[in-house]
């Protein structure tokens, strides 16, 4: 069963006991002097505050000359001593996997003879779910059609490369082993090419695990087989959807990847195509990575891999949840789904728009250019196919009625109006909450005050009259996907949460992640490489610096390039094994960008990097950018303000020379006003990490800065709760983390609360 009282008591743990404010990082390898004195317990399978299905891979570390035979290890008063281990795997770290824990919270507690210590809280959730996502969907339905959490056992299967082929084949002992290529990991160790699928469910879908194996050998968490490097490679689908139902895992089978030692992981929820949801997508991500560390052994840093939604995916989870990767690969880049969705429903509207004129229609004549020109200046790129494809490979996740469960549960407005509403915005209830209105999920779409083809107007590729036309004419959707000839208008609370959970991607905290940036060129069907400068310009509005952000341009398109996926990963490792090993006491952010070892790049089209000088820029040259429709109407290049701050029509600079006439008309187009962009957007603020929902719907608080073990019985354990503990040594991706100063809890216990509110105009 869940905890309602989790949440208070978690809180005022941490901002009391164990939690800086969350824009503190503690550098990654560094220790306080005070720190051989001091007791301290790390959680290895992620937060001490997300642990599902009641068990925990611990590290203790012990102070200068204690020894470990005199430490004693226990759970709510149980003994688990004899968990812990210093493993010859790991040089001697103390490790040890802890069963059987309850459901809520649990106390570790760590003590010497001599009286030193510490004490950890464990979080325990079902592996079934939910962690942070907060209540969940119903209904939903298993692989066999059954409704239910869809709990069941893992199954395994064996894989081996074959020597001849080099595909993948069904391994079994009767495998003759002359068919069987080998495999020599990036730690110089060989064995036969054969890997182990674990297949099984948690959070009530899919996930997967392939790893290199010998299937004679033993493998647990504290006790690995040699040719795991620790290391792992996330994939990812496509797309953008909902679904109430189990899907299918994405691809695991990286040959490439495999052979070099990592374990590749995913889950069918991270697949954006089956889920677009960023809170079900980082709690199914950190689950599975838990799953992997506490069945296989530490994860020393995880890279996400992943083309369209996938790169989705990678990019608004990383940035939501700082620290589920170390090192991302998006290709054909998405920011994250919702600042997305503003440029698909304009698409929308104004597809109705041009498609219900003809060619030679008067009002679309532009002083310089035909009907078709005018329509590309207003949409942002020339290609008409871009907002075709666009709208009709994606589903348009703001309509209720379309399929997402069997059709006799779908919502009607007329024949069942308690049906299930199939937008995402219904599917993100938990993030965005409830219209006091009629119920439904807040909405945070909005085009109130926008000018459609201002650039355009500006630079005379439209006439005023085509200008005023279209803005007079293309309405918006009420909240059931009806046209309406008024503008569509958010919800506020919605514009709120979108910018808190990171559902539009401020990049607030995307400086804590390595990017590689695999880029194709613009080929009209809405993989748009103005995205990729989107992503950057965020980075650079945010933190002043793009360098912990690389790209990789090509003149042919990345969809799903195997090579630039394998070339990417191994890029990746070596950035962030340099960050790893960087033990300098300053922030990540910095020893990423410092360490960065990857150059951009720009391919001919057949593999070959064009060299330095002219050839490069040329390259470079044929990878073109274009723009949405709302930059086109003055947004910045961020192309993340969903609703904006209006200006009297009369007040706004046109660049252009109206009549009395013209501005009647736009008085009447914005009664309200237009959109002054040099303005703040409304309610947009930075995101705030780890959000949980398990409060309910539309009632996210932050979890904070990660939990740390609070030490005892020491003559520096006040100075360390002072001044807080470190990563655990060596482990890239580990759980330590900074303790609050006590005298400073309740400011901590606020700031966590109310978030850092950098962008407060609008509200």
């Amino acid at each position: 069963m869940r905890l309602a009282s989790i949440r208070s008591s978690r809180l005022l743990f941490s901002a009391l006991m164990a939690s800086l404010l969350a824009s503190v990082v503690l550098p990654l390898g560094g220790s306080p002097a005070f720190a051989a004195d001091v007791v301290e317990i790390f959680s290895l399978s992620g937060r001490a505050d997300t642990v599902m299905g009641g068990d925990v891979l611990l590290e203790v570390t012990l102070p200068a000359g204690a020894d470990p035979a005199q430490m004693s290890v226990e759970v709510e008063g149980r003994d688990v001593t004899d968990a812990f281990v210093a493993r010859p795997a790991y040089e001697g770290r103390i490790i040890g996997l802890v069963d059987g824990l309850s459901l809520g919270t649990n106390i570790v507690t760590v003590e010497l003879e001599d009286g030193r210590g510490a004490r950890l809280r464990v979080d325990n959730h079902p592996q079934t779910g939910p962690v942070t996502s907060g209540p969940q969907l119903q209904p939903w339905r298993c692989d066999d059609g059954e409704l239910g959490d869809c709990a069941r056992e893992a199954t395994y299967e064996l894989k081996y490369v074959d020597r001849a082929a080099g595909t993948f084949q069904d391994y079994t002992e009767s495998t003759n082993p002359e068919f069987i290529a080998t495999a020599t990991t990036d730690e110089g160790v060989t064995v036969p090419f054969i890997v182990r699928v674990e297949t099984g469910v948690i959070a009530r879908d899919q996930y997967r695990i392939a790893v290199l194996f010998q299937p004679e050998l033993d493998w647990t968490a504290v006790e690995p087989q040699e040719q795991f490097n620790h290391k792992t490679v996330i994939t990812h689908g496509q797309s953008c959807d909902t679904s109430y139902q189990m899907g299918a895992a994405p691809d695991v089978m990286l040959k490439d990847a495999l052979g070099r030692g990592f374990a590749v992981i995913s889950h069918a929820l991270d697949h954006a195509g089956h889920n677009c949801n960023i809170a079900t997508q980082a709690e199914s991500l950190f689950m599975t990575k838990e799953r992997l560390a506490e069945m296989y052994g530490p994860i020393r840093y995880a890279i996400g891999t992943g083309c369209s939604g996938g790169a989705l995916a990678q990019q608004q989870v990383a940035n939501a949840y700082p620290g589920v990767y170390q090192g991302i690969l998006p290709a054909c880049s998405f920011a994250d789904a919702w600042s997305t969705a503003g440029q698909y429903i304009d698409y929308v509207l104004l597809r109705s728009y041009f498609e219900g004129l003809q060619s030679d229609d008067p009002r679309f004549l532009t002083p310089d250019a035909a009907f078709g020109t005018g329509m590309g200046a207003v949409y942002g790129h020339p290609n008409p196919a871009n907002p075709i494809t666009f709208t009709s490979a994606i589903p348009n996740s703001g309509e209720p009625t379309r399929s997402c469960v069997p059709q006799d549960e779908v919502y009607d407005e007329d024949t069942n109006p308690d049906g299930v509403r199939c937008t995402l915005q219904d599917y993100m209830v938990n993030v965005f909450g409830r219209r006091a209105l009629d119920g439904f999920a807040n909405r945070p779409y909005d085009n109130v005050g926008i000018q459609y083809g201002l650039e355009a107007l500006r630079n005379g590729t439209l006439g005023v009259g085509a200008f005023l036309d279209v803005n007079s004419e293309i309405g918006g959707f009420d909240i059931d996907l009806n046209p309406t000839a008024e503008r569509s208008a958010a919800d506020h609370e919605a514009l709120v949460q979108l910018y808190r959970s990171g559902a539009s991607n401020t990049a607030s905290n995307l400086d804590q992640v390595a990017i590689i940036d695999l880029r194709g060129p613009d080929d009209g069907a809405f993989h748009d490489a103005y995205r990729t400068t989107v992503l950057e310009q965020r980075l650079l509005r945010e933190h002043g610096t793009t360098e912990n952000h690389v790209r990789w341009r090509g003149q042919v398109a990345l969809l799903g390039d195997a090579t630039f996926t394998t070339q990417g990963i191994i890029a990746m490792d070596g950035w962030l094994a340099e960050v790893e090993a960087d033990t300098r006491d300053v922030p990540l952010a910095q020893k990423i960008i410092e360490n960065r070892n990857v150059e951009p790049r720009c391919t001919n089209g057949a593999g070959q990097d064009a060299p330095e000088g002219a050839a490069y820029d040329a390259c470079v040259a044929g990878v073109r950018e274009y723009s949405s429709p709302r930059i086109e109407a003055g947004m910045p290049i961020t192309d993340d303000v969903a609703k904006c701050q209006l200006v009297a029509v009369r007040d706004f600079a046109y660049g252009v020379e109206l009549s009395e006439d013209d501005l009647v008309a736009l008085e009447g187009i914005f009664p309200g006003g237009v959109c002054d962009y040099s303005l703040t957007g409304v309610a947009e603020a930075d995101t705030l990490p780890w959000m949980s929902y398990e409060n309910g719907e539309g009632v996210g608080f932050s979890l904070g800065a990660t939990p740390v073990s609070v030490p005892f019985g020491s003559a520096n354990a006040l100075a360390a709760l002072s001044a807080g503990g470190g990563e655990a040594p060596g482990v890239l991706a580990a759980t330590g983390g900074g303790a609050a100063v006590m005298a400073a809890a309740a400011i901590a216990l606020g700031a966590l609360l109310s978030g850092r509110r950098r962008r407060t105009a609008g509200l």
